[in-house]
């Protein structure tokens, strides 16, 4: 028996709850992967894991021992990669899951630049709006704003993502510009479904208390794109991050709605398992991305040059 790999083994299929996900992250099949498992509970005297048709739980010895075993992984792998750090260029596969929003239009500049110094690293990105555990499906990293429920996370802020309304000039000369936040009431609205305040928003205005107000969108959707898109179709007044919808206010196409009425603002994190941490594929994008989104954010900076948006961020 490798012990290292039994070990790996049991980490995966702890940490996944499955032992079909655990195989399927790690390339083996799962008869293998079963015996590798089987092995490690034989050598200890005792079971890791308590298994039955439906699931996958920690016996009370399996949970005393995981923590040490992601130890154990997680240095394993960090010396193994300050040794291929000094000997050659960092090779593999990192999957990162990461936000469309985020992505599109803002991300390919450094995936093109990471690449051309990291030829061999080969990256899978997967663009998606849910907000999940990188643990469990697998990824080296997660790139979102709402963070997933998991002790087994580390996480680092990027940039603070702000929210504005805005809408076409058609439409707010055609069905006129709100002035106060329960104007909007009268005018059809685009939501994104997927905050967890649901349709409900604070507005912080001026001066005085923020006013909470219950929204009735006549357009939900997870896609922050396609509210842009509908706003640019003069079909309504959408609320969207700046970093999706700073350059159609900066070329004219949208115009802020009630642009002195600050929303509460979100951070996008960087959200990676702990025995990943001493990875160099991942130490490595880490930087790329602090190095090129750490600070003010370009789509900030435009609409705060020109006046736009204060410079105070409420979270």
């Amino acid at each position: 028996m490798d012990r290292f790999l039994a070990i790996e083994a049991f980490v995966r299929v702890a940490e996944t709850r499955s032992f079909a996900e655990a195989a399927r992250q790690m390339r083996l099949s799962r008869s293998v992967l079963t015996e590798r498992v089987q092995q490690l509970e034989a050598f200890v005297g005792a079971p890791l894991l308590v298994r039955n048709t439906r699931s996958v739980r920690l016996s009370d010895l399996g949970q005393t021992f995981l923590r040490d075993c992601v130890e154990l992984v997680g240095r394993t792998n960090e010396v193994v990669n300050q040794m291929r750090e000094v000997t050659t260029s960092p090779v593999g596969r990192l999957r990162v899951h990461a936000l469309p929003g985020f992505v599109l239009g803002h991300l390919a500049t450094l995936l093109q630049e990471f690449q051309a110094r990291y030829p061999q690293i080969a990256l899978d990105i997967v663009v998606n709006d849910a907000a999940i555990d990188p643990v469990k499906e697998g990824f080296d990293c997660a790139l979102q704003i709402f963070p997933p429920r998991s002790e087994e996370l580390v996480s680092r802020k990027l940039f603070p993502v702000r929210r504005v309304f805005c809408a076409s000039p058609t439409y707010l000369r055609r069905w006129g510009v709100p002035r106060q936040p329960a104007d909007l009431l009268r005018h059809r609205l685009g939501w994104y479904s997927g905050y967890p305040t649901r349709e409900r928003v604070a507005f912080h205005g001026p001066a005085g208390e923020p006013v909470s107000l219950e929204l009735k969108p006549t357009l939900l959707s997870n896609s922050v794109h396609l509210l842009r898109e509908y706003a640019l179709e003069h079909a309504g007044i959408v609320c969207l991050p700046t970093l999706v919808a700073s350059a159609s206010v900066t070329a004219g196409d949208l115009v802020l709605v009630l642009p002195r009425h600050q929303l509460s603002s979100f951070w996008l994190s960087v959200f990676y398992p702990q025995a990943a941490r001493s990875s160099l594929k991942l130490k490595l994008f880490l930087e790329a991305l602090v190095k090129s989104f750490t600070g003010t954010p370009p789509w900030d900076q435009v609409l705060l040059d020109a006046g736009l948006i204060p410079a105070d961020i409420i979270e």
